[in-house]
């Protein structure tokens, strides 16, 4: 794995500074059933990586002490793979809290997994599912053999419990990313595209397509630099910033954890090692931090901030312009 890190930080971008948290997102763990090419957390079956039960405690604590927390971002690898997911789940609903799982839809037909789409309706769990094309070998040169076929299984299994269907409170989003070194095209185009060929060939319904750009870090980073292709990526970025994207950015009212309860500004600078620090510089975790050591902080940026940033914008909500 080729390091980014020391090329992005020579790349300035403005400085940001957080405002009240109301998004806690929670990588509960780097294992993952599938191993994307574009993958910025570069999980996999074989990472070992995953949050325990006194994190998931210390995370419902700051919860219960910052009203201003309205959503549990859940996140991984798969995030569904943590032996302690169903109970985050259904504290944090308890709690009247907004949880979205970012599924990858595959872990649907994974074996001892069979309950779990019933599990997430039946707590009104929003579902953000990876699809990065609506056309299989696209889907599966990016993904893996046989992931489109598990992927369509998938979302006919959520629509078939009410998610994405009309007049549902189940909520289905779906994720595109470009194949390679590219920004994503217009979001509102590429969505109806998505809901024409889906649903004509596949009888698919969902809500809203949200366009991620990749991010040159981890594995996509490593991948960009062994062919050459990295300066000119950033290149891209850099140019195509517009800066009325800047007070959109997530970073301004979420915060990342990680597997071991370690916070950063993002999970991009997760996985960068960029942590969220106090004002003396040290780093914070979610067993000691309060929301007001965190308000009106520094935001850790570098140059794959631009991925946030280029054309009509990139967060986990989708597009920001």
């Amino acid at each position: 794995m080729l390091a980014t890190l020391p090329l992005l930080r020579k790349t300035a971008f403005p400085a940001l500074t957080r405002s009240r948290i109301e998004t806690l997102q929670i990588n509960l763990g780097y294992r993952c059933n599938q191993q994307c090419l574009h993958c910025h957390v570069n999980a996999g079956p074989k990472r070992t990586e995953e949050m325990d039960s006194d994190t998931i405690d210390a995370i419902l604590r700051f919860v219960d002490a910052t009203p201003d927390v309205r959503m549990l971002d859940l996140t991984g690898g798969a995030p569904e793979l943590n032996p302690h997911f169903r109970r985050l789940v259904v504290s944090a609903r308890a709690r009247g809290l907004r949880v979205i799982d970012r599924c990858n839809l595959t872990i649907l037909s994974e074996p001892g997994y069979e309950t779990l789409a019933a599990f997430l309706a039946e707590h009104g769990v929003e579902v953000v599912a990876s699809l990065p094309c609506y056309l299989e070998d696209n889907v599966n040169a990016q993904r893996g053999k046989g992931v489109f076929e598990a992927s369509i299984k998938g979302l006919k299994q959520l629509n078939a419990l009410g998610y994405g269907q009309p007049d549902s409170a189940l909520t289905l989003n779906l994720v595109y990313n470009p194949q390679g070194a590219a920004l994503p095209p217009p979001q509102a185009p590429l969505e109806a595209a998505y809901k024409t060929h889906l649903g004509e060939h596949f009888g698919i319904v969902f809500n809203q397509l949200f366009t991620l750009a990749n991010m040159p870090i981890q594995r996509f980073g490593s991948t960009l630099l062994s062919r050459g292709e990295f300066n000119r990526y950033m290149d891209l970025l850099q140019s195509a910033h517009r800066a009325d994207n800047l007070p959109g950015v997530m970073c301004r009212t979420q915060i990342s954890i990680d597997w071991q309860g370690n916070l950063y500004d993002c999970d991009f600078n997760q996985m960068l090692d960029m942590h969220t620090e106090d004002a003396d510089g040290r780093p914070l975790t979610i067993h000691q931090v309060t929301a007001q050591q965190l308000e009106g902080g520094r935001i850790q940026v570098a140059g794959h901030c631009y991925g946030c940033t280029a054309g009509q914008g990139s967060s986990c909500g989708g597009a920001l312009s």
